[in-house]
């Protein structure tokens, strides 16, 4: 071994450790890049839409995901379904009721790594004032200084007393409904 040529390289490596090995906090959100959308069927035709107003606090580490906490507060009002008959409708009180309850929350309880940047992710999601227990599988594609967030899990709108009254039948309007989001995460 030739002392005087790996010496350098040696000394490299041991400069660049601290620089690798120093935490990443992902904490802002960048909401023009991100969404929140919804999928549906209504009688038997696939529908979709998304949330044009949405704030999310994250401090994300993905070298300690049992720290990480998560709140997603959805304007509720702020709904597009590509109707602006169908917007209003799903603003009244039969629906999402937006006077009284105007936000959905989501607040997570527990982040478990699962491997290859997935993470399973439970919360509590909060709609008209009725609370359930949720779960997604995350996954975390790291961008330079940004990470995506990408993922996906079905409610039941009945849990959540969302179609009331006339539209309480499952037979025009499914009683499962996907979320799905991305967010786009810097980092700090």
């Amino acid at each position: 071994m030739n002392i005087k040529r790996t010496a350098p390289l040696l000394l490299a490596v041991v400069l660049a450790a601290p620089l690798t090995a120093q935490a990443v906090e992902y904490t802002t959100i960048q909401q023009d890049k991100s969404n929140i959308a919804f999928g549906y069927k209504q009688m038997g035709v696939g529908m979709q839409g998304h949330f044009k107003k949405f704030s999310a606090q994250l401090n994300f580490d993905p070298a300690k995901p049992a720290a990480a906490k998560a709140q997603l507060d959805v304007n509720l009002a702020s709904i597009d379904t590509g109707s602006a008959e169908a917007n209003e409708q799903v603003a009244d009180k039969d629906w999402f009721n937006t006077k009284q309850y105007p936000n959905a929350r989501f607040v997570s309880s527990a982040i478990k790594p699962l491997g290859g940047n997935r993470f399973q992710v439970d919360g509590k999601l909060t709609i008209k004032g009725r609370t359930q227990t949720v779960g997604t599988v995350a996954t975390m594609t790291p961008q330079g200084a940004q990470a995506a967030f990408d993922g996906a899990f079905t409610i039941k709108r009945a849990d959540f007393a969302i179609g009331e009254g006339d539209w309480k039948d499952f037979g025009t309007v499914a009683n499962e409904i996907q979320i799905k989001f991305h967010l786009l995460a810097r980092a700090k």
